[in-house]
């Protein structure tokens, strides 16, 4: 079986329906930058610790979840997405902020190999988002769908966090003068313990 079929070569492509359009059409679009999440999830579990099994099979089951969206968006009267995936969302971020130190400042992405990772799939969530947000003034999609591509940042930003928790990583405040206030005050505290 050839993976290429050269309908793509003129920047056409063929729709779910069988319609051709634009590969710049937004529902294409959007079905791509969803893929292109789903796909960094991939790189996000790879760069887990292997007993971080919990998270490795959350995440699977959130890749699952990204193809019932992408069947939900292309193929009509299609539709699985419902208010109880994003509850599901929300249950975890509240997991994730009680097991993580308390965020008072705005702190730079980045962090443990998995938590910078897990940070980068929060900002390709949310262009997935802005992408079906587009499609949805053109072809409305059930609110379930646009619920869930929104919690998914916040998702990912509380995991991020939780992550970098467990992994021993420091955030660092996106203020320098106040990061820099705070180096200097772990240094004092590092030093009255000799």
């Amino acid at each position: 079986m050839k993976i290429y079929t050269r309908v793509g070569d003129q920047g056409m492509t063929k729709q779910v329906s069988g319609k051709m359009v634009s590969k710049t059409d937004a529902q294409i679009v959007t079905l791509g930058d969803i893929d292109e999440l789903q796909s960094y999830l991939g790189v996000v579990v790879a760069s887990l610790k292997p007993d971080q099994t919990d998270l490795i099979d959350e995440l699977s089951e959130v890749q699952r979840k990204l193809y019932v969206v992408e069947a939900d968006i292309s193929v009509k009267r299609h539709q699985e997405m419902t208010p109880a995936d994003t509850t599901h969302l929300e249950a975890r971020i509240d997991d994730f902020i009680a097991n993580a130190p308390e965020l008072k400042e705005f702190i730079l992405p980045g962090g443990s190999p998995a938590g910078a990772n897990i940070h980068y799939a929060r900002t390709v969530a949310r262009r997935a988002e802005r992408s079906a947000v587009a499609l949805n003034a053109e072809q409305p999609l059930e609110p379930a769908i646009l619920t869930y591509l929104n919690r998914l940042s916040d998702y990912f930003f509380a995991m991020a966090r939780y992550v970098n928790h467990q992994d021993g990583y420091e955030e660092i405040l996106s203020n320098k003068e106040k990061a820099d206030r705070k180096a200097a005050r772990d240094v004092k505290r590092q030093a009255k313990k000799f």
